[in-house]
């Protein structure tokens, strides 16, 4: 069985005016993105800045997501670092807090070599009994997990599925075909889904999954039921919000948007900022064309 099929939301962690965590947003957020029919939730991953919170913290946003999903749709905690020692202890707590899985990201700026790599996953699924997800982000970590060692880590226990970002449609295709029935392929490059999907990947983990659930979940149905007609259709209409939910380091042009439907995410933590007033326009312009918000 798959560790989910269709659309996974790679939440973002909202913040109040004096820079808190808001679990009061974060609700609003829960009931937002589980009413729009995601299939999963991923907490504390990079959309979730967990690089600037406490592990305090993270620890309390991870736990309240598992609370308020109440065994609905998984729960997937980032326990991710670049010292497997912490990345190990982290993970094991997200286990003994209740979270059906790991989404662990590549260690980023120690520079590894593969073989380190599939070392530290190595570490981490050997400690734990739930399901791992590897995490390619190289545009974030400096890091990029080969397919080669990807096919690698299918032989280790609990490293169940991999969350391929790299924006490289040629590494997309070979990552599909060397995990073909070996491990679950998700993507993470939203403007990605309809290709990925094609070739065997059984989700997304959306960040635009954050503003629009409802469609982003109606177009990996599409794709699970093999009506990629309608899905390019609906995957050409959402293009536009998507490039912008980029036009600035993720999750800045995100929370902007929440922000716009009534969602306060808040603003990202230093050394991310606010969204530009020009790029905001711009997002607030492609939410009015959707037809989600009035001009």
């Amino acid at each position: 069985m798959s560790l989910f099929n269709g659309c996974g939301v790679a939440l973002v962690t909202p913040f109040d005016k004096e820079g808190n965590v808001s679990f009061e947003a974060l609700d609003s957020l829960l009931s937002h993105v589980i009413n729009g029919g995601v299939d999963a939730l991923f907490v504390c991953g990079t959309t979730g800045e967990p690089s600037t919170m406490t592990k305090q913290e993270r620890e309390s946003v991870i736990s309240h997501c598992i609370r308020f999903a109440k065994g609905k749709i998984p729960v997937f905690a980032g326990s991710g670092g670049n010292n497997t020692a912490e990345a190990v202890a982290f993970s094991r707590r997200c286990e003994e807090l209740g979270a059906d899985g790991l989404l662990v990201v590549t260690p980023y700026y120690n520079k590894c070599t593969q073989n380190g790599a599939y070392l530290h996953y190595k570490e981490i699924s050997d400690a734990v009994h739930i399901p791992v997800i590897a995490y390619n982000v190289p545009t974030r970590t400096g890091f990029n997990l080969k397919p080669e060692t990807i096919a690698r880590l299918c032989e280790l226990k609990n490293v169940r599925g991999v969350k391929e970002a790299s924006g490289d449609i040629d590494q997309m295709l070979e990552v599909a075909r060397l995990t073909h029935g070996k491990m679950d392929f998700y993507i993470g490059d939203d403007s990605l889904t309809v290709p990925a999907m094609s070739v065997g990947a059984k989700g997304v983990i959306s960040v635009a999954a954050n503003v629009v659930p409802d469609k982003m979940s109606k177009l990996t149905a599409l794709c699970a039921q093999g009506d990629y007609a309608q899905a390019a259709e609906l995957s050409f209409t959402l293009s536009p919000f998507i490039k912008k939910l980029f036009c600035e380091v993720n999750p800045i042009p995100c929370k902007k948007a929440l922000e716009f439907l009534g969602i306060a995410a808040g603003v990202p933590r230093l050394p991310l900022t606010e969204a530009e007033p020009a790029h905001a326009r711009e997002i607030r312009d492609e939410l009015i064309a959707l037809g989600l918000i009035r001009a």
